[in-house]
């Protein structure tokens, strides 16, 4: 945000005439208006007169996100209309919250990396060179507001024309913070009273282990692998690598235990991405997830882009039947079709569309293309995911949910921050918890489902198993900030 403040010259050179604070994407509007008093004697017609005006900007952002924190072989990129550059990373240039451009970030193959990491900024990442790619999502606390006091849709703000519903859900309030702050409180606020300090919560996708993190990096669209032709993508394997790209086909038909293991062994010591020992690479937690839906249904993300109203606020589906990645349908329809592919990732607004920003920086193939299996079990029970049973995992690496009930999943109490309880049915989609006898939840949606596929899609695994050709996984990175031994 920026403060402007207005001063004269001339008698009073320090007058302020106005002062104020220009929110981002705002503007302040005056009229200027200059006329001599009637208590001046003489004729003045035709004559000239000069004076200043002086305008003094300072910016200054109070919510300002965490510093995306790349490994030593991610290179930063940005968008120059055609292509992704190498971004320059000694300022903040490259990304910008503000207006819906969230930071993002690639590798490339080993034998074009030292070309890249030397390369002038501005360079070409050639598309064919990239291996995969990566959204920073950061720390933030949040509250979901109320219009009725009754049901917690969101605020209705400045970006929707009506009241909001589960249908159409509002704007969720959303704060930046640092790796210090864990906010502990409802996630809950009445929008005619405002929001107080115990009103924020910062979710637990923010937390790996015993740390707090400043933000982790979020595979731009659903995971492929290093043979994208071979059946199903790539199927129930572990001996092909991932990488996340557009315009491929996704990985499918892999069970749990398979994916979580590929996910883990991207930064196994030699790995081909250039990843080092100092972060973490792993199979998408539910909890994760959560915090990039959030976020999207922030002023940050696509419910902020005034690029589209009403209903297309919704992130557009991926109904390709052949499952390319970043494939948008041009509308969060609900037709159960089987398409191609309408748009490219890179089509302006039909293709942009069904990013987490309405643009081209946000991450993709959340909303339909193929269900995702998300690390979130039901009491430790295996069931036909390849784990041995019980589940015996680190905790830091999966969500465990107590009860089939989305109300009283984490310990008898509602599970803040988790995209179960709090968004359940928003826009319309489905939404089904893991139980005893289908214990793993996959989110998003696939392309051809009748529900209503879309971010807040959620469902167990059920016939989703990992024998349907149909459900995919995504990758997060946590990158290595010990910050705290009491997280």
């Amino acid at each position: 945000m920026g403060a402007t403040l207005l001063t004269a010259a001339g008698s009073n050179p320090n007058r302020v005439i106005d002062s104020g604070t220009i929110e981002a994407k705002g503007t302040n509007t005056y009229s200027l208006n200059l006329w001599i008093t009637s208590d001046v004697d003489g004729n003045y017609s035709n004559q000239v007169f000069s004076g200043k005006l002086r305008v003094e900007v300072s910016q200054e952002n109070k919510n300002k996100p965490n510093a995306p924190v790349l490994d030593s072989n991610m290179i930063a990129v940005s968008y120059n209309g055609t292509d992704w550059v190498k971004a320059d990373t000694s300022n903040e240039d490259w990304y910008n919250y503000d207006l819906g451009e969230w930071a993002n970030a690639v590798t490339v193959s080993s034998s074009t990396r030292d070309n890249y990491l030397n390369a002038d900024v501005g360079t070409v990442i050639n598309m064919d060179d990239i291996e995969t790619m990566w959204v920073w999502i950061p720390r933030y606390s949040y509250t979901i507001g109320s219009e009725d006091g009754t049901n917690y849709y969101g605020k209705q703000g400045t970006f929707l024309d009506t009241t909001p519903t589960q249908g159409l859900p509002g704007e969720i309030d959303i704060k930046f913070v640092s790796v210090d702050t864990k906010d502990r409180g409802t996630a809950k606020y009445l929008v005619s009273e405002g929001i107080s300090n115990d009103d924020w919560y910062t979710p637990d996708g923010f937390t790996f282990g015993e740390e707090k993190l400043s933000g982790i990096w979020v595979g731009k669209f659903e995971t492929s692998s290093s043979n994208p032709s071979a059946t199903n993508g790539g199927g129930n394997t572990t001996e092909l690598d991932p990488m996340i790209k557009p315009n491929v086909t996704s990985w499918r038909s892999i069970n749990v235990s398979n994916a979580f293991n590929v996910s883990l062994k991207m930064n196994d010591e030699g790995n081909r991405y250039g990843f080092s020992s100092n972060v973490d690479t792993h199979m998408m937690k539910n909890s994760e997830w959560a915090v990039v839906t959030y976020l999207s249904q922030s002023k940050y993300g696509k419910l902020g882009n005034e690029n589209f109203n009403g209903v297309n606020k919704e992130v557009y589906q991926n109904k390709s039947d052949l499952y390319i990645t970043g494939c948008s349908y041009g509308s969060p329809s609900n037709s159960n079709e089987d398409y191609g592919c309408q748009y490219t990732y890179n089509q302006n607004i039909g293709g942009t569309g069904a990013s987490t920003t309405g643009n081209i920086y946000g991450i993709y193939d959340m909303s339909g293309g193929a269900w995702e299996y998300v690390m979130g079990n039901y009491n430790n029970i295996s069931g036909t995911s390849g784990f041995s049973n019980p589940l015996v995992l680190d905790s830091k690496y999966y969500n465990k949910y107590t009860s089939d009930n989305a109300n009283m999943a984490c310990n008898d109490s509602e599970c803040l921050s988790y995209g179960l309880s709090e968004t359940a049915g928003w826009y319309s989609d489905s939404h089904n918890m893991v139980n005893q006898i289908y214990p793993w939840l996959v989110q998003g949606g696939g392309f051809n489902v009748s529900e209503n596929a879309g971010l807040f899609d959620f469902d167990d695994a059920g016939s989703f198993g990992e024998e349907y050709y149909g459900t995919s996984l995504r990758i997060v990175i946590v990158p290595n900030l010990v910050i705290s031994p009491n997280a």
